[in-house]
């Protein structure tokens, strides 16, 4: 593999793959920091059981699934409570809506099949492909995916929606000695590039920075000498909304697009995903 990053010093902030990752960096002749913004994702065991039985007892019109690890997750717990057969049942007679690639395979895993899907990872995306449905007066289960969702349950509520949440894992933040670590780097010129995996990591640095009175000098060495870099379209939105005024992130949302798009970037191949004045589309 060329050594397309040669000598540049990158920061991984996801705690998902990242040894995988640091591997490919170091293949591309980079320098990868391996510094957690996302603290351990974990089940509510408890929320979880209860959300199912609610589930399986208050048979909803609609199923929407987010994530596959949420999906997993759920499946997972249906396994263990003795109603996995009954719960895949119920799905087969609902109607399905999925968000990202690896949810639409993990339902074709399990034989089932989304009625609906979104077109690009979004949650945008996916409102805009239920926008050709009817959901008033129907009952809604919504699978969150570490975070709320309210642009996506305040949209099926202005339709006439009743909602449903379940949330199979939640985000938290790290220890603070981790983000100051980061912190201290990226604001230290240490730091060539920064990778995000996830809009829990924009924010919980972001969150940070602004605590301990750093976010201008922060969003300053991101609009510099520091190039941000997200895996995704959802994960880039979350850098716009932070204010940062440039962000590399690839087409297709994959870790190792993500790291081959910030070695076009840097060869002067390609442009930044979004630069101040652009929308994203």
């Amino acid at each position: 593999m060329a050594r397309r990053l040669e000598g540049k010093r990158i920061a991984l902030t996801g705690p998902r793959k990242a040894e995988d990752l640091s591997k490919l960096v170091e293949n591309m002749g980079g320098i990868p920091l391996i510094l957690p913004a996302q603290g351990t994702v974990f089940l509510d065991d408890t929320d979880l059981r209860n959300g199912l039985v609610a589930w399986v007892e208050n048979r909803p019109d609609w199923a929407v699934f987010t994530t596959g690890v949420g999906l997993d997750a759920l499946f997972e717990m249906a396994e263990d409570m003795g109603i996995a057969g009954e719960y895949w049942d119920l799905l087969r007679n609902t109607s399905i809506a999925a968000r990202g690639y690896k949810t639409v395979n993990g339902l074709k895993k399990r034989q089932l099949e989304p009625l609906v899907r979104d077109d690009d990872g979004s949650t945008e995306g996916l409102i805009r492909a239920l926008s050709a449905y009817d959901f008033k007066g129907k009952t809604v289960m919504i699978q969150l995916h570490g975070d709320p969702a309210p642009k996506l349950i305040h949209w099926l509520e202005e339709q006439g929606a009743r909602t449903l949440q379940i949330l199979p894992y939640r985000h938290i933040p790290p220890a603070d000695e981790s983000l100051e670590r980061l912190l201290a780097d990226l604001l230290g010129g240490r730091i060539d590039a920064v990778t995000f995996t996830s809009t829990p990591q924009v924010r919980f640095l972001m969150d940070y920075a602004a605590r301990s009175g750093r976010l201008t000098e922060l969003i300053e060495a991101l609009s510099g000498p520091v190039v941000a870099v997200a895996v995704g379209k959802v994960t880039a939105q979350g850098l716009v909304e932070a204010g940062i005024p440039r962000i590399v992130a690839p087409r297709e949302e994959r870790m190792g697009s993500m790291m081959v798009e910030l070695a076009r970037y840097y060869s002067g191949e390609s442009q930044p995903f979004f630069k101040l004045k652009d929308t994203l589309n």
